[in-house]
């Protein structure tokens, strides 16, 4: 799959393609479904599949500050959009300047100057232009001016998270935000992710026999709320089932929130300065101080069988 970074990254001799445009943070079911028909109307057409996605988030150019919490970053979506089958991945620097081009000079610039768009595929809500003044109203009329057609794909699926609200990024990150990583992950399709670089800690987990991986995570992450969870760590593509734990380290009367975990079983591991992925399957339980470090010690070792428990369920039953 190729990536590139602003306009000037497209091959001259780009020739006709199918485009699909937005965030698409973490690529959720309701993301699939659109991506997925853009590849396969690629497909029916023979041409490739392109996905026009943008950075930093739109909302921190228009609204300093509000930058939401991110499901994935820039290179996980492009993993999950490869795996999809998409050809091509586009990421625009969002900048103020490119904020205010009208839609039409949006169309214009990006669809059909540079990937000459035979066919663009969206959801009912798509949004576009200066002041997201453009709708899919204004995009299939351009289609006609520009030769491109318009398909509009229902992305809302529902399940049972968020107590059957549709599925998006929004309920995903309160969902995050509120520890249901089940039910994230049930509109994800996949477990949560948080990724980062193992730092020093305090080593407590070591002393305790219980090394954890203090994850230092990627800015604007969506970090579960405090509390024990079961999921796994990854490195260097090996997952390892583990017990993770979201907070400031109450027990030791901790400030700083971190997200560290425990690979089961694992204590031969020197992970410092990798680049490590951590899953979240599930809650196990809030975080709490006890009244002694036997009774902390207790919890971990529930913490730990409950996770492996958790972590080797999912894998019969996927």
């Amino acid at each position: 799959m190729q990536r590139w970074r602003g306009l000037e990254d497209i091959p001259q001799d780009w020739g006709r393609s199918v485009v699909t445009i937005g965030s698409y943070d973490g690529v959720h079911r309701g993301h699939q479904l659109i991506i997925g028909r853009a590849v396969e109307r690629a497909r029916e057409l023979g041409i490739p599949s392109v996905v026009v996605t943008f950075d930093p988030h739109p909302s921190e150019v228009v609204r300093p500050g509000s930058h939401p919490p991110l499901l994935a970053p820039h290179h996980r979506r492009a993993e999950l959009m490869a795996e999809l089958g998409v050809d091509a991945v586009l990421i625009l620097p969002f900048t103020a300047e490119f904020s205010k081009l009208s839609p039409a000079d949006f169309i214009a610039k990006v669809l059909v100057d540079r990937l000459h768009a035979e066919a663009v595929i969206e959801g009912p809500n798509f949004r576009f232009g200066h002041k997201a003044a453009g709708n899919v109203a204004l995009l299939t009329e351009l289609g006609a001016t520009y030769d491109y057609t318009v398909e509009v794909i229902d992305l809302y699926v529902t399940g049972e998270a968020g107590g059957g609200q549709p599925f998006s990024s929004t309920l995903t990150r309160r969902l995050i935000a509120e520890g249901d990583v089940a039910g994230a992950a049930e509109i994800l399709g996949r477990p949560h992710r948080v990724e980062g670089i193992v730092v020093r800690g305090a080593q407590r987990g070591r002393e305790l026999g219980f090394p954890t991986a203090n994850v230092e995570t990627l800015p604007h992450t969506a970090i579960p709320a405090d509390g024990v969870y079961a999921g796994w760590l990854e490195v260097d593509g090996e997952s390892m089932p583990a017990a993770i734990s979201v907070g400031t380290n109450p027990q030791f009367n901790g400030t700083e929130r971190t997200v560290e975990a425990y690979a089961i079983d694992r204590v031969d591991l020197d992970l410092y300065g990798l680049h490590v992925a951590v899953d979240f399957l599930a809650y196990v339980r809030g975080m709490l101080k006890f009244d002694s470090i036997d009774d902390l010690l207790v919890a971990m070792a529930a913490d730990v069988k409950r996770s492996s428990e958790l972590t080797a369920a999912y894998d019969r039953a996927h």
